[in-house]
């Protein structure tokens, strides 16, 4: 699947996503930084900029109450057969543990 939007564009909206959130539970930058243990310039920076570490972007997510949502969307959905035969492979074919593509 091609996505139009690119990692920066994406990571600007998370960034706006986050602060809506935020706004909308009425908490401060500097309570959210507290609550979650990140510091009060890295929130600062990820709120205008977008950019922040995976550890820290789930921190704050935590106190704002997204990252179940942020679990369910990155999780693997099973692809449903179209034929019994597609059923039989799947169960004989052994569960890949590294990718085929660079």
């Amino acid at each position: 699947m091609i996505s139009l939007i690119t990692p920066s564009k994406a990571q600007r909206k998370l960034a706006e996503n986050t602060r809506a959130r935020r706004l909308q539970m009425e908490l401060t930058q500097a309570g959210v930084a507290e609550r979650s243990g990140v510091p009060l310039p890295t929130l600062r920076k990820f709120e205008q900029k977008g950019v922040i570490s995976l550890e820290a972007f789930l921190k704050i997510q935590m106190v704002l109450g997204g990252l179940d949502d942020i679990l369910k969307a990155t999780q693997v959905k099973d692809t449903p057969f179209s034929s019994i035969d597609e059923v039989l492979e799947a169960d004989e074919a052994p569960t890949r543990k590294r990718g085929k593509r660079k």
